[in-house]
């Protein structure tokens, strides 16, 4: 045999990269600015935080619990009417929240604005808006306008609501089927009977998905306005916290959470009836 040829490797033959040179320096970059950004933030936290008190937490958190078992089960009787209240927060706070959104949805969705350079524009600030401002703030300055009460609480939750309930609405009225509504505008049908028969059968499912799924976030929410004077049961969990009652407090405890679970076991079955 006659003497074996070195192979040349060849100059023109490419190797694969994941990313280009410039590309992979821009991901270093980035995950410099992370990591320098999570060093910075923890030593602020570290500056404010009293760390003695963090590493004794577990021991306090264990005497809190032991002081808040057995639940103090003669207390329900108090409370009857904070759930009751906390559950027509929940309910007419929707409604109203309903009654303002569905115009405002209108207003919002392209297809059925009545003004796109200036109505839906207004529209869409009263969304984002509403949606901004949690719950907690619209009752804190609503008990100082309105005073303390149910009432305050209510309108809480109405404020609160509108933006997420539009926003849902006037995207499922931007989706229907323009066929439909192209038809009822064939047969001479004025604007108004344009919408009644063409848009509103079309978003009626998702309307009523929708309202059924705020109420049960409402009733989640309602729970906590009592702690700014909003009524409801948060009023008798603050009133508790004050006084260290932490027996009330664990039962009160156990009453939200048993709310929350029976609100959510009737929304999903009224959702899946609905849809």
């Amino acid at each position: 045999m006659g003497p074996v040829m070195p192979v040349r490797e060849r100059s023109d033959v490419k190797v694969w990269q994941r990313r280009e040179p410039l590309s992979q320096i821009a991901v270093w970059a980035g995950w410099l600015v992370v990591v320098a950004l999570f060093v910075f933030c923890w030593q602020l936290i570290s500056n404010k935080t009293v760390w003695i008190f963090v590493l004794d937490a577990h021991t306090q958190a264990g005497d809190l619990g032991a002081r808040m078992i057995p639940p103090k089960w003669s207390y329900m009787e108090r409370l009857w009417r904070p759930v009751w209240d906390t559950i027509n927060i929940a309910t007419l706070g929707t409604v109203l929240a309903l009654l303002l959104a569905v115009p405002t949805a209108f207003c919002a969705a392209r297809n059925t604005t009545p003004s796109a350079t200036l109505v839906r524009p207004l529209a869409l600030f009263i969304i984002v808006s509403s949606r901004s401002i949690n719950s907690l703030i619209w009752a804190l300055m609503l008990v100082t306008i309105v005073g303390p009460g149910v009432f305050a609480g209510i309108i809480a939750i109405g404020l609160r609501s509108i933006g997420f309930c539009a926003k849902l609405l006037y995207e499922a009225i931007e989706e229907i089927d323009e066929s439909q509504v192209e038809a009822v505008a064939a047969t001479g049908a004025g604007r108004a009977q344009v919408i009644a028969y063409g848009v509103v059968p079309q978003i009626m499912p998702a309307f009523a998905g929708i309202s059924v799924f705020r109420w049960d976030i409402n009733i989640r929410e309602s729970t906590v306005l009592g702690l700014v004077g909003a009524g409801g049961i948060g009023l008798q969990l603050n009133a508790s916290i004050m006084n260290l009652a932490w027996t009330q407090v664990s039962l009160i405890l156990l009453v939200i959470i048993t709310t929350v679970i029976v609100s959510e076991m009737v929304s999903a079955k009224v959702r899946h009836a609905i849809i």
